[in-house]
């Protein structure tokens, strides 16, 4: 595995996400605002309303909405968690909605740079998103990986990240409801 280091996004760390999403075409028009507006307003917003979305909300919470991986002193992966509130789309979602009422954090994408992929990234990630929730309180960790071994895995498809590297983290299934696309999730403590 490359030395890779992971920090939360904070906004000191402002220009390093920016160069990261500016990298792809995807990123540098979700801005990960995907999973926290409706349909209609993403679509509105996306690009550099999205971005400054992204802003305030790195600017203006006490919890960072994410963590950057570095590699060679580079930002190269993104990974976004945060409290399963907080993303509109998951609690409307018929394939990923809340199967009960438990509280839980919510690891919704992976962005890698396509220069750092297959090189432990998003391993590193993962691990890191379970700690900062366990760091603010999260009892338990969700995710809603794509499963390759149910079917084909298009690229649009894999910031979801995959079921197997949720397994080797210790994630359960939980619930299945497209056959692509578990609900995972890992008790802390």
């Amino acid at each position: 595995m490359t030395n890779v280091e992971i920090h939360p996004l904070t906004p000191d760390r402002w220009r390093d996400i920016e160069t990261l999403f500016n990298t792809s075409a995807v990123t540098r028009g979700c801005w990960c605002m995907w999973f926290r507006l409706p349909t209609a307003d993403f679509r509105a917003n996306e690009g550099e309303r999205n971005r400054e979305a992204m802003r305030r909300i790195v600017d203006e919470s006490d919890v960072p909405p994410g963590l950057l991986a570095y590699v060679d002193g580079e930002a190269a992966g993104w990974c976004a968690v945060a409290p399963r509130e907080e993303y509109s789309r998951v609690l409307r979602s018929n394939t990923v909605k809340p199967i009960d009422d438990q509280p839980a954090w919510s690891i919704v994408c992976f962005f890698v740079a396509s220069k750092a992929r297959g090189r432990g990234v998003s391993k590193r990630l993962l691990q890191a998103a379970v700690e900062l929730a366990a760091n603010h309180g999260a009892k338990m960790v969700e995710a809603y990986p794509i499963d390759p071994a149910a079917g084909r895995v298009t690229p649009d498809e894999a910031y979801y990240g995959v079921a197997s590297a949720f397994a080797a983290a210790g994630f359960k299934e939980v619930a299945r409801r497209h056959p692509k696309r578990p609900i995972m999730r890992l008790t802390i403590g």
